[in-house]
């Protein structure tokens, strides 16, 4: 890769092989010449359109969803700005194949279809130097990093570092959805070790081959870490990402006061769940205040829904315990129930004075929710019981499956609409493809992070925040729900189009801006139309003319 500051363009082979200035076949006649590419492509010039349509032929071709994000990602190896036309034009097609799920099968593969290194690994090896490797990275002013461990890869567990498929999959969305520049984005993985016993027999792992660390050795790597990024690369924000349960809440909590940092598990989760929610309501007439939700899964995700929708509670005028006692959890262990011992401190504020229950569908039968939303991934567990009982207790039950991959889903969307005789509002982690259900076809919403963490870090950057902060996701979530449609709400679906998911990014970025300028948590001078500032920010994946 080449340093995005250098304005020496390179020539010949070497431009060829840069993702980030190459245009391929699409290098003009005049630019040939100049460039000292005479020769060294097909004698056609192509326009973008000819090689985004070339693209597409490709995926079609391609037997497997993992085949084609092997060709995806061989395209942004070796043309980033055709790599991101085709998302952003495809957007729909193309996402559920570099990210979820199909990430998902490309992490549990990766030491086996690896090509080329994409991002920073920090290991423990680099202990001592982590400032070092970072300045080995090309681009010299990265204004988004996602970093991640690899203990808990979406519903997969520990990958070690085959999980690094992840960051380098949100930052491609951070790109497409919100604009930030390709250049501006670092991926990351810190190489811990793994428990995974597969990979640690995998001849051909390419992580350290040895059990996880934990303790002081580990909190030691994560604390040079954002050191180092806070001196080598002052203006990034840090994005956490897929870290086990035992360190994302407290690593959240030890410096999200300290430095520009979230965790999209919590955080994001929360924002866009409460968005979905907020978009079932419109449909159901209920009030949010009156709503009693059970989760199952009480690891990053269901803490993170459950204390962003208490908070929403708040806002609209109810007290902190009233909120806290309309959210129940279902974790490993049953329900969470106030006399169970050794509680961990965030599940603490959910745990109410409750008979204990180990089965689900009692749970529900007992507690009577409007809304169950599913986030443990256990694939099946809201089955034709559960559901058939929300649908007595409820006119229009709220039920939301959303964990990843597909394969973990706690329903799908047939079974929930099916079960509920088409009176379920569903939405899913992972894409479901529409249902037609006694002659009205019903879509399901796709409650995926992207609609969220984009936008954040668009605002965040857009601003230069020095802060992130629970009430920018909040804003962000009655943004999102703010853009579902009367005709999106007709068909059932709780989320816009993701046709329309850069038109929300810059509509999130813009409030989160706002709160940032208003909250005075950045230097910047605000300007007169924020939104207008932020679009004017976007990168669009249009070739540069060189010639």
């Amino acid at each position: 890769m080449n340093d995005s500051t250098d304005d020496t363009l390179p020539t010949g082979v070497k431009l060829l092989h840069d993702p980030v200035r190459n245009k391929g076949t699409a290098f003009t006649d005049a630019e040939r010449d100049l460039l000292g590419l005479r020769g060294l492509l097909p004698p056609r010039v192509c326009s973008a359109l000819d090689q985004e349509q070339r693209m597409l032929e490709i995926l079609r071709n391609k037997d497997s969803d993992l085949e084609r994000y092997i060709a995806l990602i061989a395209l942004q190896d070796r043309n980033e700005t055709l790599f991101y036309r085709v998302l952003v034009n495809h957007i729909e097609a193309t996402m559920p194949l570099i990210y979820t799920p199909t990430v998902g099968k490309a992490c549990q593969r990766f030491s086996h279809i690896y090509r080329r290194s994409r991002g920073l690994y920090i290991s423990l090896n680099e202990r001592g130097r982590v400032r070092a490797t970072l300045d080995n990275w090309p681009h010299r002013d990265p204004r988004i990093i996602v970093v991640t461990d690899g203990e808990r890869i979406l519903g997969l567990g520990d990958l070690g570092a085959a999980g690094m498929g992840i960051p380098v999959g949100k930052l491609s969305l951070y790109t497409a959805c919100a604009g930030i520049h390709p250049t501006q984005c670092l991926p990351v993985t810190l190489d811990v070790g793994t428990n995974n016993e597969d990979l640690l027999n995998d001849p051909l792992y390419l992580g350290l081959e040895r059990r996880r660390e934990r303790g002081a050795a580990y909190d030691e790597l994560l604390e040079e870490f954002v050191e180092a990024v806070q001196e080598v690369f002052p203006r990034a924000l840090i994005q956490l990402e897929d870290f086990g349960n035992r360190n994302a809440f407290r690593l959240l909590e030890r410096y999200r006061d300290r430095v520009c940092l979230f965790d999209d598990d919590i955080q994001g989760t929360g924002a866009v769940a409460l968005a979905g929610l907020l978009g079932a309501l419109r449909i159901s007439g209920g009030e949010l205040g009156r709503q009693r939700i059970l989760f199952h899964g009480a690891g990053q995700a269901g803490i993170g829904i459950a204390t962003t929708i208490v908070a929403a509670m708040v806002e609209s005028g109810l007290d902190r315990q009233q909120a806290l006692a309309n959210c129940f959890l279902f974790d490993s262990q049953g329900l969470v129930v106030a006399d169970r011992q050794d509680i961990p401190l965030q599940k603490q504020p959910f745990a109410h004075d409750l008979p204990a229950s180990d089965d689900f569908a009692a749970a529900v039968e007992a507690l009577q929710p409007t809304a169950i939303i599913g986030c443990a991934g256990q694939a099946g567990v809201f089955d034709e019981q559960v559901v058939t009982r929300m649908a007595a207790a409820n006119d229009r039950p709220i039920v939301f499956a959303l964990s990843n991959p597909t394969a973990n889903s706690e329903c799908s969307a047939q079974q929930a609409y099916q079960w509920s005789e088409g009176r379920a509002i569903f939405a899913s982690g992972s894409p479901f493809d529409p249902v037609r259900l006694g002659g009205e076809t019903l879509v399901p919403g796709q409650g995926n992070n992207a609609y969220i963490f984009p936008g954040v870090g668009l605002g965040a950057i857009a601003s230069q925040a020095t802060r992130v902060t629970d009430e920018m996701f909040l804003a962000a979530a009655r943004v999102l729900a703010a853009q579902v449609s009367q005709d999106d709400l007709a068909l059932g679906r709780v989320y816009p189009s993701l046709e329309r998911i850069r038109e929300v990014s810059a509509l999130v970025a813009a409030e989160v801006a706002a709160i940032a300028y208003r909250q005075g948590l950045t230097q910047r001078p605000q300007p007169e139309d924020i939104l207008a500032d932020v679009r004017a920010q976007m990168y669009e994946p249009v070739y540069p003319h060189y010639a």
